[in-house]
This record gives C-alpha cells, structure tokens and sequence, in this order.
C-alpha cells in the first residue's frame, strides 16, 4: 500500500511539473544548448571566446565571474531570453526548460 501511494504521489508530482513547466533544471541537458547557442561567443568553458572577444571588443563574455555568478536567476534568464547589448536574444532559439538547462548549466561551470 505504501509503494502504492509512494508511486501515485511521485506520478502527480511528474504529470504537474510537465504541464505547468516546473520541472528541475538539468546542467546535462542545458550543456547541449549551451554549446549550440552560447559557446561561441562565452566560450566552452565560459571564460569567453578569446576571437569574439577581440573581434566584438567585448570584455564581458567571461559568465563565470563572481559578478556574474552573483546575480539572481531571474536576472540572468531576462538576458538569456532578451539579450543584452551585444548578445541577442535566445528566447525564441530555446524553449522555457532549455532557458533553465543553460542556466544551470551556466552555474555548474562556476564549479
């Protein structure tokens, strides 16, 4: 009875997170995207692309830095999706979970 319940609880939980978009972020999946969308400009490991760098005159590529480690989810997700400056817009390119992948992604490689 209790492996009953166990399993119907742990299905509900999956079928909402899947219909409201509330599902975790995964690193694994946001490397994927991270490398098609953003590599080649913030560079594999994210210190940034040392050719765009030179070629965009743009010092800010590195996203492994504390400045832009500290900033708030919310934060980094509007520049994902909108952009900024130099940096276009993803949010049409990658759906809300591949948004919240890359993002986790990004933090990981703070590590």
């Amino acid at each position: 009875m209790r492996k009953q319940l166990l399993t119907a609880v742990l299905g509900f939980g999956l079928a909402v997170g899947w219909t409201t978009g509330t599902l975790a972020a995964d690193a694994s999946a946001g490397k994927t995207a991270y490398e098609k969308s953003c590599a080649g400009c913030h560079g594999a490991d994210g210190k940034g692309n040392p050719a765009m760098i030179k070629a965009m005159g743009e010092k800010g590529l590195n996203i492994v830095t504390k400045d832009v480690q500290a900033k708030k989810d919310d934060e980094l997700l509007k520049t994902i999706v909108e952009g900024q400056g130099k940096m276009p817009a993803s949010g049409k390119n990658l759906s809300q979970q591949e948004q919240k992948d890359v993002l986790s992604y990004m933090r990981s490689l703070a590590k």
